[in-house]
């Protein structure tokens, strides 16, 4: 045995409940009912009381269980000291109650149950002389003959050390679980970290080449028109070409979103929406404490300001826009509301600008267990001009 087995407290996991079955759990629940129970017949079997006698019996027996109780939690702290001297408590208790109450039994059970208890939960340079005095104090008292004591005594020592021996042995068992369910779940985040660098690469390589082909072919018709001269049907299609190059751009920069999404590189979310507002000239604050938000969260409040501000400049041009991000304790809420405009209101949540749509945000947002609401005014004054969409979802 290496001398730091005779100074390790039992692992946590062996003086800990956790990991422990029903059954288990029951039949430790029972063995603390029965010693109760044995204590307290012990206590009036041997001595008839009535009156305040019997009161203060079981006030000590109810005592002797809060002591052992807080021996449970001490040691689930590893304080060794006050652990000990709980122990002593007990067994000077037990002393007491043999000698000068008459209550042999009861202190029998008390000397037994802290030598077992001391041998399972202290380290070992303390357990043994602690469970040798409880041992040395039943055998004074126990009026058997010197071999049953003898037998008894090893037995209780014995049994001391073989529950110490479980409960280490579930500990390791417990740990080895733990280390294996982590183990599994860094495989599967592995796996899934796999999978969507592989669906990245694959939108890049159609979707993001697409488009960046697009922008090119389109930006070199917008200067091939540029150099016709001026009629109306000219400055028609350079508006068109011009709104499909801004569309591209969109488009691929939303693409290039989605793809920081699935690598797990997203800018954080308040230097986004600044930069978001400062294309369209919106104002934005930012409320609590910011901090990283899951990707599903970050990735709707993301799309949600997008499509209310494709919306403003579609039904609503030259309004003033606030954007509000709060942060709460297991929630974000984003507030997104325009004043004014030369436009009307969008007609409802089905409004669309970059085809995900006001609607498809709300199902999504329903979906991570949040709430979208939209609609003319804001939450609070319904009759305020203007257009108000307000997004929680759990973060």
């Amino acid at each position: 045995m290496t001398p730091e087995a005779w100074t390790n407290w039992p692992s946590r996991e062996a003086l800990s409940r956790a990991g422990r079955t029903d059954a288990r759990r029951w039949l430790n629940r029972g063995i603390r009912v029965l010693v109760l129970g044995a204590l307290l017949w012990s206590t009036f079997s041997e001595r008839p009381m009535a009156g305040w006698g019997a009161v203060a019996a079981v006030a000590g027996v109810l005592l002797t269980g809060f002591l052992a109780w807080c021996f449970y939690r001490t040691t689930l702290r590893n304080d060794l000291w006050p652990s000990v001297g709980l122990l002593v408590l007990l067994m000077g208790g037990a002393v007491v109650a043999a000698r000068h109450g008459g209550f042999a039994i009861a202190a029998t059970v008390l000397w037994c149950g802290c030598a077992v208890v001391a041998m399972e939960r202290l380290p070992l340079v303390a357990a043994l002389p602690v469970t040798l005095a409880a041992l040395g104090g039943f055998a004074a008292y126990n009026p058997d003959s010197w071999l049953t004591t003898t037998i008894t005594t090893v037995g209780l020592l014995l049994a001391g050390y073989v529950l110490r021996l479980d409960a280490e042995a579930r500990g390791n068992a417990q740990r080895l679980l733990a280390q294996e369910r982590a183990a599994r779940a860094a495989e599967a985040e592995s796996a899934a970290l796999a999978e969507r660098a592989r669906i990245a690469r694959d939108i890049h390589d159609v979707l993001a080449h697409s488009l960046s082909a697009q922008l090119v072919h389109l930006e070199a018709a917008r200067l091939r028109i540029e150099r016709e001269p001026h009629s109306p049907f000219r400055d028609q299609i350079l508006e068109r070409v011009v709104a499909a190059r801004s569309m591209a751009r969109e488009g691929l920069a939303e693409t290039r979103q989605a793809l920081s999404a699935l690598r797990g590189e997203m800018a954080p979310l308040g230097d986004y929406l600044r930069e978001l507002a400062a294309m369209d000239g919106a104002e934005v604050e930012i409320g609590g404490e910011p901090r990283p938000l899951p990707a599903e969260a970050s990735q709707t409040v993301r799309r949600v300001v997008q499509e209310t501000l494709t919306n403003v400049r579609k039904h609503a041009p030259g309004a003033r826009v606030l954007i509000r991000l709060t942060y709460g304790a297991d929630e974000v809420t984003l507030d997104v509301r325009d004043y004014g405009g030369k436009g009307a209101s969008p007609a409802g949540l089905g409004a669309s600008g970059s085809g995900y749509g006001l609607l498809g945000m709300k199902e999504r947002a329903e979906l991570l267990g949040g709430t979208l609401e939209a609609g003319p005014g804001g939450p609070e004054d319904p009759d305020e001009k203007g257009f108000s969409v307000r997004l929680r979802v759990p973060a």
